[in-house]
Order: C-alpha cells, then structure tokens, then sequence
C-alpha cells in the first residue's frame, strides 16, 4: 500500500509537468481582455540648441601641456596656449661628495612633444620665468589662469628660445633614429644649477622629497612658467618638461672624472597648469543657422529639451537625440580634427563641479556617444531616463531654472583594463564642429511611448 501511494504521487507531479510544458510566451497577454494589450506611439519634437560660450574657463586636468598658437583655417577663431609647472623630486635625491668645484657644466630644459597640430616649421619664441608664487597642489586650476598672478612680470626671463616643432638644428639621422623624441631644448644659466648643487650639500634635507623641494627655495623649485612670446601656425602637445642639471664629478671606482646628471621632472605629483586663450568666437556664438563644438575651452552647444511636452503617464521607452555634423567647407593638412567623444550633462550639473567631482557618466542625468563619421552624427541613443525625470521635476513642481538645458561638452575618456570608463576630463586635444540646430534647424527628439489601450 506504502508503495503504491509513492507511485500515485509519482504519477500526479508527472502529468503535473506534462501539463505545463506549453509554450509559456503569451503567458499573462492571453489572459488579458484584447482592451488592455500594449500600444506603443512614436512622436518626433524639436529641441532648441545655441552655442554655449566657455569663457575660457574649464578644468585644465590633463596630464599633457600646450604651447603654440594656431588659427582654425575653417572658422579663422585662435587659440594660443602657454603653461606653468612645477618640478617633481624624486625621495632622497643624492649628489656625489666629490662633485668638480661643486658646480653646475649644463643646465637645460627638455619639452618632449607627444603630438602637434598645424605647420611643424613655423617659428616661434619662449620666454621662460620662475615662478615667486607657489602653486598650491591641491587647488584645482582653471585654463583662464593668469600667470601674471604667478611671477615678477618686471623680472628678466632666464631663458629664451627660437623654436620650431621639427626641430631643424640636428641631423635628419637624429630626427628619424628609433631613439628620438621630438623636444624643444632650453638651455638655463649653469649658475642656477650651481646654486641647487650647492644648496644640497648644506642642507640635503632640501631634497628628501617633493613637498620640501617646493619648499625649498632653490631656483626653480617653486615652479617656472613657460610663455610663448611670438608666432603663430602650429600648436605642441607637450607630454613631458624635464629639467637636466649636469656636472663632473670623481668617481672612486672608476678612478677618473666622471659626466653626471640630476633630473626633475613634471609629473601627477605636482602641479602643471595650462593657459589657454581663444579669440575671434563671436561670429560662432552669433551663429543662428548651426552650433558649434569648439576645443579646448571654447564653445560648447547648450540643447533645451521639450520635456514640458511629453506625457509622462506613458511610459518612455526610448528617446532618441541625434546631433549632425556639417563637413568641412575647408580642405587640408592644418585643419581642426572634429570631436571623437563627447558629452551630454544637465546644465546645472556641470556648474555644480561634475568634472571637479570626479563624475563619470550615468547613463540616467549624463551619457555619452562617439562620433560616427559614416552617418556625420552624435548619437545619444536613448535618453528615456533623462526626459522622464525633467517632466516629472517639471509636473511635480520641482523644477530650476536650467531643469530641462543639457550641455554637449567634447571630452576625453580614460578606461581601464577591461573597457570601463574609470575618469572624464574635458578634451584638451584642438578640434572644432560645426552642428546642424540653432533657431533656424531644430534638432529632433525621437521618442517612443507605450501605454494600454
């Protein structure tokens, strides 16, 4: 009997699996009445855009430095660009005892240049200046800096330099051995590294790291601005400024005069500031019949989204925003490269420290899209969240003054070993846009609904 209770429930659990084993898909929707199925709607608005004006004045966090001054042949808008930096010391930096007369034979400065853009044999003159001001390493600094507020301007440069990118004073060996970085080279005063050389034998705590070296007073530790005096046609991505400081010195093991060299260099332990200066924009910023991407620290385009008009009881499933770039009227080897990535942030947002904060975009208030050269076009693909979130601010009474403006920032995305974006920075790198929109084109927001009927 025992056995066969076990089989009869057996055989119930078995037909009870049997009988479920239907295709489950439509599971709900045929228990629905027809009235209530899903209707989906597709509605097209226009979002007004204009040229948001930057004033000079973003964050000027980047690893790299900008030297040179280039005008845009599109858009005949220039931009010059000069910098300050400061000078790392690596801990426990050590002179020989037995340097030569405890001097200084050569004393230089190297501008090791990563990129550039414009005509690599354009002439230009650098001045070069101590700074007697100190740069406060956990500031943040702005491309609007003024050096001025930084060094004597009545003071003699220590330095000044004729150059031009290619540099055209070494062999063309040199320039195309495999070993060759392009680099401006400044020659300074040896006084000055005599004066460091002298200053670490009597006091070597001066050098023990780079917060003391700041510190300490010597020439140049307080940091050097690099100002471009004349010249125009090309601009230099400057990756690394190093400051060389040779001298002979006797080495016991060798038992002769030997050549040596100290390094400082600017890095990520200190601070380097770039001052950037854009003119001629105001024919771009009255420009009504497009808007304009224009970097570094020029222009920016400001979109105004209609979400007072969309109906929030539905729900949003997709909002789409395309952006489309005009071609170039202007065909050649100097002109500006266009934007590759860039950004769509809530107005207050950015004014409120987006990139200050380290913020990353979310997907939700700020996305991103990657210029995609085969459609001409930005493509923000789906800005549902966004849209839903200004008509509900909007409904419920919550809205500012900015609550439905959006910015649309060029930026340069830094990602991690697996793909992840781990850090934004504005986009330091020379590139300009010119955008379908403005009061005369208005730009489109795809957007598609659904809801019961």
């Amino acid at each position: 009997m025992k056995n066969l209770k076990h089989f009869i429930a057996g055989s119930m659990v078995l037909l009870t699996l049997i009988a479920c084993d239907d295709n489950t898909s439509t599971l709900g929707v045929d228990m629905m009445p027809p009235s209530d199925l899903v209707n989906k709607n597709y509605k097209v608005y226009d979002v007004t855009t204009e040229s948001y004006e930057v004033g000079n004045s973003v964050l000027a966090r980047t690893n790299m430095s900008y030297l040179g001054r280039f005008t845009d042949p599109e858009t005949n808008t220039t931009i010059t660009s000069d910098f300050l930096t400061q000078f790392h010391s690596d801990e426990g930096i050590n002179f020989p005892s037995t340097i030569v007369n405890d001097s200084c034979t050569r004393f230089d400065l190297r501008l090791f240049i990563d990129d550039f853009i414009g005509d690599s044999l354009q002439s230009f003159k650098l001045s070069v200046y101590e700074l007697d001001q100190p740069l406060d390493p956990n500031a943040d600094y702005y491309t609007n800096i003024n050096p001025e507020d930084y060094y004597d301007t009545k003071a003699q440069p220590i330095a000044t330099k004729w150059f031009t990118i290619s540099d055209r004073t070494i062999s063309d060996n040199e320039r195309w051995a495999k070993t060759y970085t392009p680099n401006i080279l400044i020659s300074l005063p040896t006084s000055l590294g005599t004066e460091i050389i002298r200053d670490h034998k009597a006091h070597p705590e001066h050098f023990s790291n780079t917060s003391t070296w700041l510190k300490s007073g010597n020439p140049c530790s307080k940091g050097l601005y690099f100002k471009l005096e004349h010249g125009d046609g090309a601009m230099a991505y400057i990756s690394l400024v190093q400051m060389n400081l040779f001298f002979h010195y006797y080495d016991d093991f060798l038992q002769r005069d030997t050549v040596s060299m100290a390094s400082f260099a600017a890095t990520d332990a200190v601070v380097e500031a770039t001052h950037f200066e854009n003119s001629n924009l105001e024919k771009l910023l009255t420009d009504k019949s497009a808007t304009y991407l224009k970097s570094p620290a020029g222009i920016f385009t400001l979109a105004t989204i209609p979400a007072d008009q969309i109906n929030v009881q539905d729900t949003i499933n997709s909002a789409k925003l395309t952006l489309t770039r005009y071609n170039d009227v202007v065909r050649g080897a100097f002109k500006l490269n266009t934007p590759q990535t860039v950004l769509l942030v809530r107005l207050d947002d950015y004014l409120n420290g987006f990139f200050e904060n380290y913020q990353i975009n979310d997907s939700k208030e700020s996305y991103l899209a990657t210029f995609n050269s085969n459609t001409n076009t930005y493509q923000f693909s789906n800005i549902a969240r966004l849209v839903t979130r200004m008509a509900k601010e909007k409904q419920q009474g919550k809205a500012t003054e900015n609550w439905n403006k959006v910015l649309i920032i060029p930026v340069e995305p830094t990602k991690d070993s697996n793909g992840n974006i781990v850090k934004l920075n504005h986009d330091f790198s020379m590139s300009s846009a010119r955008l379908v929109g403005g009061t005369a084109n208005k730009v489109k927001l795809e957007v598609i609904y659904s809801n019961f009927k």
